[in-house]
């Protein structure tokens, strides 16, 4: 299909990738690589589905191509004339703003201070607006205050348009795709797949794929301590303030549905800050935040993981965007009031 922008120009979209592949037409087919130092294969075996190798560096490059171009060709998106706005911690941004450059659209993203300044400076460099806002009133939680402004954008801006992650089945439908790869990969499914919910898409794909096909593989759902994703937080959780964007949220997501994960397992920052160094220094994989939360909620699994059992932990996004932060002693000093683990000390022989 092919859609014309304001200025006449032809933007494709679908079957013309197959002759001729553009930068979008690499979004997904992402490696699967075994975390053999990590987790010795002899307990069970784990694989990662490492999504930092989509083009824009995340997992969301495959939310984001699902959403634009479903606009698009349902008319909701006029390239050349539409804008985009929505609010991001951060990969979504990148996703959103690599796709509207490609197809001529503007876009808005509303963020909060959790986001880091090279995620901003990267959607600043495709094009877009980035607005920042502090902590909701009401709540003190970031994701009330975005959305608010994103409401309030959507009545100011001409012919704006919110994909709305939180409740978008394109979102959702785009990881049928992550999980028949996996599945390519692993015929008949792995035993278990971890993964970080947030706005709970992947999560929501990847379940239904999971059940359209019959396929026995358990979902394991890593959230953040002090998240309401899956029920109101625990007393002892109501302090924990997250600062590591990538999974959790302030408000249930509409995505959600009931029964999706067969175990929900809670981390805390600092979980994600010591699985995203043991991955590092165990198998040289710089990997995000929600990285971390994976790899912290597969060694908490070791007690009830049966043996020979086959694991795919699905990694969102890398860590070159988190050098400042989970990467730097200085802020895991600062934030944890404690020494980072030691790489050294971490490490083993292959």
């Amino acid at each position: 299909m092919t859609v014309l922008a304001s200025d006449g120009a032809a933007v494709a979209l679908g079957a013309t990738r197959s002759r001729d592949p553009d930068i979008v037409a690499t979004i997904g087919s992402t490696p699967l690589v075994a975390l053999d130092r990590l987790f010795p294969p002899d307990r069970f075996q784990v694989y990662a589905k490492c999504e930092r190798f989509n083009p824009g560096g995340s997992i969301k490059d495959r939310a984001a191509k699902s959403m634009i171009e479903h606009a698009i060709k349902a008319g909701k998106l006029v390239p050349g004339v539409s804008t985009v706005v929505e609010s991001s911690s951060g990969n979504l941004g990148i996703a959103l703003a690599q796709l509207c450059n490609f197809y001529r659209l503007d876009l808005i993203c509303v963020v909060d201070p959790r986001t880091t300044a090279q995620n901003t400076a990267i959607m600043r460099a495709y094009g877009a607006k980035v607005e920042v806002v502090d902590r909701d009133p009401a709540t003190g939680e970031y994701l009330p205050a975005r959305i608010a402004r994103v409401r309030a954008l959507l009545d100011s801006v001409p012919d704006a348009y919110w994909p709305n992650q939180y409740a978008n089945e394109y979102n959702a439908r785009a990881h049928h795709h992550t999980m028949r790869e996996i599945c390519e990969a692993l015929p008949g499914g792995p035993d278990y797949l971890f993964l970080a919910a947030g706005t709970t898409g992947t999560l929501r794909g990847c379940a239904e794929y999971i059940q359209e096909q019959g396929l026995a593989t358990r979902v394991v759902a890593v959230d953040a301590v002090g998240s309401v994703i899956f029920g109101p937080p625990e007393p002892w959780e109501r302090a924990h303030r997250r600062t590591i964007p990538g999974h959790g949220a302030a408000v249930v997501p509409p995505l959600l549905r009931p029964h999706l994960a067969d175990r929900v397992v809670k981390v805390t920052d600092l979980d994600c800050v010591r699985g995203c160094r043991r991955l590092l220094a165990q198998e040289s994989i710089l990997a995000g935040g929600s990285s971390g939360a994976v790899i912290s909620a597969l060694e908490g699994a070791a007690e009830w993981l049966e043996p020979g059992a086959t694991c795919v932990a699905v990694l969102p996004d890398g860590g070159d965007r988190y050098l400042d932060t989970i990467y730097s002693d200085a802020w895991v000093e600062t934030r944890f009031q404690e020494s980072p683990p030691d790489p050294d000390h971490e490490r083993s022989e292959p």
